[in-house]
């Protein structure tokens, strides 16, 4: 008896999770997309995945709101297609008929800007948590934190997962699990060492994790550690300190972490696994605006007669 599409579907979540290796939230985004296109289609069966139904779908998704009140990005679109896209591979491989997975384009989106510190704006972000009226164990670990976002170019999540086993001081490098459980090693500047050992010193609790509340209120969440969504808040807040106008969060110090390596002379096949990217065109997006090498062959050759 042929299986439905829901049946499928739970077939492929668990080979996504546990056979593809990606995360509980990967699955999740899938199963979300998945659902909703076949909500919309009103479709029981993998024979009944057409590429005009996706033209259809593709053309509903973009006239649907986001919670911010626009339109949905093309880029969030992408997202639905590529879970589409994944799946009917999926499907192939288990010779389930459907539509071929490479019928299914993806949209053309805009370069991504960029947003990254340096110069004057680095330097009084990072000295922020130093001038902040916090008590002097909040400012040495949150010193101690954004010295460790720009020394290691981690995600948010990495860093609020850390625990103190994990990072050796005696060493200036320790292993970080990233996205699709790829582990990749990450290297500490001296000034990130510095903080972080201050902070540790200063410590009195017995939370494993290396970022912690220290405030009274989250006693009770000592053992937990900071979650990602407070250490955004913290970033945030010392940008408005720093005098910063436009919008920085933990991923810009992470833009930060790669372009100040390109610039300095980095090749892009070296950040690309310092950042974690699975493809070396994610790491391509920040080459426009660190090539040196361009703005001084522009420097020496153009307009010279006239100089």
């Amino acid at each position: 008896m042929a299986k439905d599409l829901s049946q499928l579907l739970t077939e492929f979540l668990e080979y996504v999770e546990i056979e593809k290796g990606r995360s509980p939230l990967t699955s999740r985004n899938y199963s979300f997309y998945l659902k909703r296109f076949f909500a919309w289609a009103r479709i029981d069966k993998p024979q009944e995945i057409t590429l005009d139904k996706i033209r259809q779908f593709r053309l509903w998704l973009s006239r649907q709101n986001n919670p911010r009140g626009g339109f949905i990005s093309p880029s969030t679109q992408n997202y639905h297609l590529i879970a589409m896209r994944t799946f009917l591979r999926w499907l192939a491989k288990n010779d389930v008929p459907s539509l071929a997975p490479e019928k299914i384009e993806l949209a053309k989106t805009g370069e991504r800007q960029i947003f990254f510190l340096e110069g004057k704006e680095l330097e009084n972000f990072l000295q922020a948590p130093l001038d902040s009226k916090e008590p002097e164990i909040i400012k040495t670990r949150d010193k101690a934190l954004i010295e460790l976002l720009f020394s290691t170019g981690t995600r948010v999540s990495e860093i609020a997962s850390l625990k103190i086993d994990d990072v050796n001081l005696q060493k200036d490098e320790f292993a970080v699990l990233g996205k699709g459980s790829k582990w990749r090693v990450v290297f500490l500047s001296n000034q990130a060492k510095y903080w972080l050992k201050k902070y540790l010193d200063g410590r009195s609790d017995t939370c494993p994790y290396l970022f912690v509340r220290h405030d009274r209120a989250g006693k009770k969440d000592q053992e937990k550690g900071l979650t990602p969504r407070s250490i955004q808040r913290l970033v945030k807040r010392y940008s408005r300190i720093a005098g910063i106008t436009k919008k920085i969060t933990t991923h810009t110090l992470r833009h930060t972490f790669a372009t100040d390596l390109l610039a300095g002379g980095a090749d892009l096949r070296s950040v690309q696994s310092m950042l974690g990217h699975a493809s070396i065109t994610t790491t391509q997006i920040y080459t426009h605006i660190t090539d040196q090498h361009l703005r001084e062959i522009y420097g020496k050759f153009h307009d010279k007669k006239r100089k």
